[in-house]
């Protein structure tokens, strides 16, 4: 089982749109790694984002290429403050590969809860429109790898 854990894309500022949509550069460089993973051969079962814009544009944009006819879905429990032990995602069956899309601080205190079992230890540096993969294998999570937009340029 994979697990695709994504911060959204660069969003505009609150000044200029308080719902906070993708920028062009957010809509862009999510558009690169959508096209990125496709190329790599990613894929996945089920798309989950937090149900703010950025978020839900990030999640679509992703699922057309890494999930095609797949049900979006959102959760109310992937905000950036969220407990990431309260999030459980994993309904739809452990061998499911999945895609969760949201927003810092959550993202990097999932992964290091899912890694570690500490949620406030520092193990990645999520950068807008970022992706980690981690995999389930012998009973504990990996990060497989972990991309940022700027090396798609």
């Amino acid at each position: 089982m994979k697990l695709y854990l994504a911060q959204h894309g660069d969003a505009v500022g609150k000044m200029i749109d308080p719902e906070r949509p993708l920028s062009g550069k957010g809509k862009e460089d999510v558009s690169k790694m959508a096209d990125f993973l496709t190329k790599a051969g990613v894929r996945v079962d089920r798309v989950i984002h937090s149900g703010k814009l950025r978020a839900q544009q990030t999640a679509s944009i992703l699922a057309r290429s890494i999930a095609p006819g797949v049900l979006v879905e959102t959760s109310g429990f992937i905000n950036p403050n969220d407990d990431p032990a309260s999030f459980h995602w994993e309904r739809g069956g452990p061998k499911q590969d999945i895609l969760v899309v949201g927003h810092l601080p959550f993202m990097e205190k999932l992964v290091a809860h899912l890694v570690t079992g500490d949620m406030e230890r520092d193990i990645t540096d999520y950068d807008p429109g970022s992706v980690v993969c981690l995999e389930y294998s012998h009973d504990s999570w990996q990060i497989i790898w972990m991309l940022n937009p700027g090396l798609l340029a």
